[in-house]
């Protein structure tokens, strides 16, 4: 009934890159997730406390645990969706990543406490009482996790939501715990060896310390301003060059305010030969169809462009394959030339991955001293005045 109910909500609302809507898919999906979840950890709590099992128990732990997530998820949704203001003009979608780093660190206090009782439990073993309403329990949880599982991905799939699709991969996560559980619940029946259950016990709970450490650093890195999308900075990158005119695309920065929520940022290379206005009309349709067509508010610098000249052109080709040998990773842009009556001036921009602006090896550094030799030994009297620069948004430039 469930899933029917979900597949007709989802059917009837397919613009999914409508905020309201989208949030009205995440409150589904949650609130789906904490009911099932609820259940779940009531039932094995019960049967764990009944039977002695710390193992069922700490996996009924879980199970709760991941209610709670669901909820902070679902509050996360709500504060996300609130509207700009004067106060937060670029909306209020990092709530989202604030919900999910509250659930992670509630999930690492949960590991600890599972860890020190289950520590206790082998330390002091006590006989499990086994019988089959425990295994029916449990082989009951690993089918709906794993229906779970399939909903949060396709939901979290169909409205671009970090937090539902990791809310899939936990539940995923929960099957392998719950079977371990289950295994070792027959195990000891069979065996008689009463500490596999607390062994299991720390199973459960450094499973569950690891899963919440990986979402922390999965949390945390879009409030750090982690590197965007390799995909989507090739994805603009390749939208823009599409465009009659277009040159060249540099200097991409792309600022993450939450899902749904980005800016966007790029200069624009085109012929300076160009009316001024055919160029501008060009980067309006780029900044518009972007946002339409992506999401994404786009602000694009134009950059003319000196094209026609053999001597620019040849040391453009010259210095992109002297870059090509010294550092794939770099990329040189802006380029022009400055002729003087002792020496010509080639001034250009050099950005290279942001670690080598500052480490100890002076990568950055050694890059713009080779890259000037190099000039030099082919035209003596060239002087390159060199830029050097972040690369912001990092992607291999062909």
């Amino acid at each position: 009934m469930i899933q029917f109910l979900i597949k007709t909500f989802i059917k009837n609302h397919e613009k999914t890159e409508d905020r309201a809507v989208r949030t009205a898919y995440g409150n589904l999906a949650c609130i789906v997730s904490v009911v099932c979840n609820l259940l779940l950890a009531g039932g094995k709590i019960a049967v764990g406390v009944l039977t002695g099992s710390v193992a069922v128990t700490a996996d009924g732990m879980n199970n709760l645990s991941d209610a709670s997530s669901n909820i902070v998820s679902l509050l996360g949704f709500k504060l996300g969706a609130r509207p700009a203001d004067s106060e937060h003009p670029y909306g209020h979608a990092r709530y989202e990543y604030l919900a999910g780093l509250a659930v992670s660190v509630m999930i690492l206090v949960i590991g600890v406490e599972l860890l020190k009782e289950s520590f206790a439990k082998v330390l002091h073993p006590t006989a499990v009482d086994f019988n089959w309403v425990m295994v029916a329990v449990l082989a009951a949880s690993i089918l709906v996790k794993l229906w779970m599982a399939r909903l949060n991905h396709k939901i979290g799939t169909d409205i671009e939501s970090e937090t539902l699709l990791a809310t899939a991969a936990d539940a995923r996560n929960d099957v392998i715990t719950t079977a371990a559980v289950l295994a070792a619940t027959v195990l000891t029946k069979l065996s008689g060896f009463t500490r596999l259950d607390g062994l299991m016990g720390l199973g459960v709970a450094a499973f569950i310390l690891y899963s919440g450490a990986a979402l922390v650093r999965d949390t945390i890195n879009p409030l750090l301003g982690a590197a965007p999308d390799p995909e989507l900075v090739e994805h603009i990158e390749k939208k823009a060059m599409s465009y009659p005119g277009v040159l060249g695309v540099h200097d991409l920065m792309i600022h993450d305010y939450g899902p749904g929520s980005r800016l966007v940022s790029f200069h624009l290379e085109m012929d300076s030969k160009d009316d001024v206005m055919h160029s501008h009309d060009v980067i309006d349709r780029i900044e518009r169809d972007l946002l339409v067509q992506d999401g994404l508010i786009a602000t694009i610098h134009f950059d003319p462009v000196v094209t026609g000249d053999p001597h620019a052109d040849e040391l453009k080709a010259f210095l992109q394959q002297e870059i090509r040998k010294l550092e794939p990773l770099a990329n040189i842009h802006d380029l022009r030339i400055v002729p003087g009556p002792t020496h010509t001036n080639v001034i250009f921009d050099c950005a290279v991955p942001a670690e080598y602006m500052t480490d100890k090896q002076h990568r950055g550094v050694r890059l713009v001293s080779a890259l000037r030799n190099s000039v030099q030994e082919k035209w003596p009297d060239h002087f390159c005045v060199i830029k050097l620069e972040p690369d912001y948004a990092p992607i291999h430039h062909e």
